[in-house]
């Protein structure tokens, strides 16, 4: 049975994912009304679980350390209640080689290796090499679905990954900063959310994973 979050849950996991979200973000990034997002986000500050930051023009929240350790609390009660942690351990075993096909990927994307061993910022006018590099994420974004498919069918909030790195890529042709651009929609960006949700939820420490 799958089990669905509570909007809470939901909205401080929203924040632990963005690492940097304003409230309408928040909001966007489970389909949960503006007004409710804003509820939570003014009971997560009056608890001191996020602050508000400043870079420049753009304004946003990040959790504090207590709102971190909340946020992990959470998590933790709510894969225990569901019973999906062998599932989520199974399945993140599947996910690291893949996770290491990405940042390959990703670092070929950026980097051009010359014959010399330096390295210059890839220009993408060699479009032979380009395809290669989208029909490997174009594999990956294969691979991710059925595994998806099964956190997903335990945990909803799981749902969109698959597709939205999908569509990341497809669109890479035409837009290439589309795989390791600073989008919020962008192949490496949808791949480190879906990284963290993994990590967040079975309490291991990233530097570690």
């Amino acid at each position: 049975m799958t089990h669905v979050s509570s909007s809470s849950v939901l909205a401080l996991h929203a924040i632990r994912l963005g690492g940097f979200v304003d409230t309408p973000a928040v909001a966007d990034r489970y389909s949960m009304p503006v007004g409710l997002a804003e509820s939570h986000v003014r009971d997560f500050r009056t608890r001191g679980w996020i602050s508000r930051f400043r870079f420049g023009d753009d304004a946003g929240w990040s959790l504090t350390d207590s709102g971190r350790a909340e946020n992990e609390r959470l998590l933790a009660e709510e894969l225990s209640a569901c019973g999906a942690e062998a599932l989520l351990t199974d399945r993140y075993r599947a996910f690291l080689p893949l996770n290491t096909r990405l940042v390959q990927a990703c670092t070929a994307w950026q980097l051009t290796i010359l014959p010399d061993g330096s390295m210059r910022e890839n220009d993408h006018t060699d479009a032979a090499r380009d395809q290669q590099i989208l029909t490997e994420l174009d594999s990956l974004a294969q691979q991710l679905a059925p595994l998806i498919a099964d956190l997903t069918e335990r945990l909803a909030r799981f749902s969109g990954y698959d597709t939205r790195f999908a569509a990341a890529v497809f669109r890479a042709a035409d837009r290439p900063e589309m795989v390791t651009g600073v989008e919020h929609d962008s192949a490496h960006r949808v791949w480190f959310e879906l990284h963290e949700d993994l990590i967040a939820t079975l309490g291991i420490d990233r530097s570690g994973s």
